[in-house]
């Protein structure tokens, strides 16, 4: 089996974040989410992954490499822009040839069985076999009808009256059968190749449609307040770890990680928390469900339940809570005087107590 990774959507609902970095390098947990989606592929044994990438496909390509961190061979397709999933199976189609492979879109995080999925999949000779769960509010998913032997009787992208609370997870287990029912389908209204049409096009044609459903966790990153919750859960499940150098004056919790060549400095840290290699906290308070970059100066602060990304200084800040930080970003009270000094670019979000 091959893997084919989605990562080359432009995550207009994350700006301004994702201007300058795409949402599946985001860190959660202390690690980018694509990171995440990897290690899942490699834990189902699959060892050849194509990844397909959109505009900022250069600083996935920095950050993968050749993926043999993951001990895997990585190989990229470039996007010029998103046609939809089925499009982006199009682009790989070379890749992929007449072999069965998983389809993983890059932007979710889950932590349920997947192995006992794929080896269903494998066992039942579907056509196909989704990844499903049940949710509130099914209407922002693709929604899966299933019958109670699991095979799937039918599927609507965003509908207004689902026909069930099964929202298609983002990961499908696909054989060669998925391209002929692509190149079958047209253009959605919204001109793109949608891949709940070419899974619809296959049940109406006869084959044998399956879903499972994922018990565990799962995170479709589409929003801020989705890095901060997958975030904040994906934490709260670490073993602690100071590896850097914690000062005889400062406090950390045993759940928190220090990684190697930080150092906190007359500083206490709270909980579940992840300062990154070569950060420095002195004098701050850092509380439970943060992540901290890499090569980061915090001074005089107190954040609760944030990302901050590399290379970012926040110098007497105020309290900090809720916030995402990009990379090389500073944050810090003026030299002088009681106003706010701001150099904001568009589409930013500034909130002052």
């Amino acid at each position: 089996m091959k893997a084919l990774v989605l990562s080359g959507g432009t995550g207009t609902r994350m700006r301004p974040l994702s201007y300058s970095i795409p949402k599946q390098l985001v860190p959660v947990g202390g690690e980018p989410v694509l990171a995440h989606v990897l290690a899942r592929i490699r834990d189902l044994g699959v060892r050849d992954v194509a990844i397909v990438v959109g505009e900022h496909g250069r600083q996935i390509r920095q950050a993968i490499g050749d993926g043999s961190a993951w001990h895997m061979q990585v190989t990229y397709f470039q996007q010029d822009r998103p046609r939809g999933l089925g499009h982006a199976v199009q682009v790989a189609r070379g890749f992929l040839g007449d072999d069965d492979f998983v389809m993983y879109l890059g932007d979710n995080v889950l932590t349920g069985d997947l192995t006992s999925i794929a080896a269903a999949f494998q066992r039942t000779g579907a056509a196909a076999h989704l990844v499903v769960r049940q949710v509130v509010d099914p209407r922002p998913f693709g929604v899966a009808d299933v019958a109670a032997d699991g095979r799937v009787r039918g599927l609507v992208e965003k509908p207004l009256v689902p026909a069930s609370d099964l929202a298609v997870v983002g990961v499908y287990f696909l054989t060669r059968a998925v391209h002929e029912a692509i190149e079958a389908i047209p253009s959605s209204s919204r001109g793109e190749l949608e891949l709940t049409d070419a899974l619809q096009w296959l049940v109406d044609s006869g084959a044998d449609v399956r879903a499972s459903e994922l018990q565990g966790y799962w995170q479709d990153i589409g929003h801020i307040a989705d890095l901060l919750a997958c975030n904040r859960y994906l934490l709260g499940r670490q073993r602690g770890q100071a590896s850097g150098y914690v000062d005889p004056s400062s406090t950390v919790d045993p759940q928190a990680i220090i990684a190697a060549g930080a150092k906190v400095l007359r500083s206490h840290v709270y909980g579940a928390t992840f300062i990154g290699p070569n950060t420095v906290v002195e004098d701050s308070t850092i509380g439970p469900y943060t992540t901290i970059g890499a090569g980061c100066l915090v001074r005089s602060a107190r954040i609760d339940g944030s990302i901050v990304m590399d290379d970012v200084r926040i110098v007497d800040p105020g309290h900090l809570d809720g916030a995402v930080i990009g990379r090389r970003a500073f944050i810090g009270r003026a030299d002088q005087g009681s106003a706010h000094r701001l150099i904001v670019g568009a589409d930013a979000r500034v909130e002052i107590a």
